[in-house]
């Protein structure tokens, strides 16, 4: 008989994105890191109390530290303890992970960009990005292309709705609905309607 499955080993679930990150950078390589947590920390993470827009990654004597996310205290957090909301979590991470992010960073010039955070079989997770910043041009080409994109998805079926053959016809059958003295006598002209002359 196979045995059942605990709460949060059948996938992952986002805790909170860093969309910011896409947009500032080239996004080059993925790293997954483990956090290093406290008790009210998780509780905060639970309730998607965390927000990573500020967030970047530094290294720092050979290991890997998470700066500027913040995860705020809930209100039943205990009092014996002092919550910083700001404070520098340790990520966790191989060896063989650190060098290759060390060198990258070190020798290359990449940044260590926070992506995602989520659940991963009930143990917090960190998507980390090797990324390098995009210049001001590249920054409107993406918003370019995002915007395209978005006027091919869903746009162009909005301006087929609203083609001129069908704002005539609703325009034509709002004028043949008024009276037939005041329709025979009325000239439209621009987006007003006047009385034709000698009325």
């Amino acid at each position: 008989m196979a045995q059942k499955k605990s709460k949060g080993e059948s996938g992952s679930s986002t805790i909170a994105l860093n969309k910011a990150a896409r947009h500032e950078y080239f996004i080059e390589d993925r790293f997954e890191a483990g956090l290093s947590l406290q008790g009210w920390e998780v509780k905060s993470l639970r309730a998607g109390r965390v927000q990573l827009k500020e967030s970047y990654v530094i290294i720092k004597d050979g290991e890997a530290w998470l700066f500027g996310a913040h995860i705020a205290a809930l209100n039943t957090a205990s009092t014996h303890i002092n919550p910083d909301p700001m404070r520098t979590r340790k990520l966790l991470l191989h060896r063989a992970e650190l060098n290759k992010l060390i060198g990258a960073v070190e020798r290359k010039g990449y940044t260590l960009v926070p992506l995602a955070m989520y659940w991963k079989q009930s143990r917090a997770k960190l998507e980390i990005g090797l990324a390098k910043g995009k210049q001001e041009h590249d920054k409107r080409a993406t918003e370019k292309d995002r915007t395209g994109s978005a006027t091919s998805n869903g746009c162009c079926a909005h301006a087929d709705a609203r083609s001129p053959s069908e704002v005539w016809k609703k325009t034509r059958t709002l004028i043949q609905s008024l009276t037939p003295l005041s329709y025979n006598n009325t000239r439209i002209i621009g987006r007003a309607a006047r009385p034709a002359p000698g009325y």
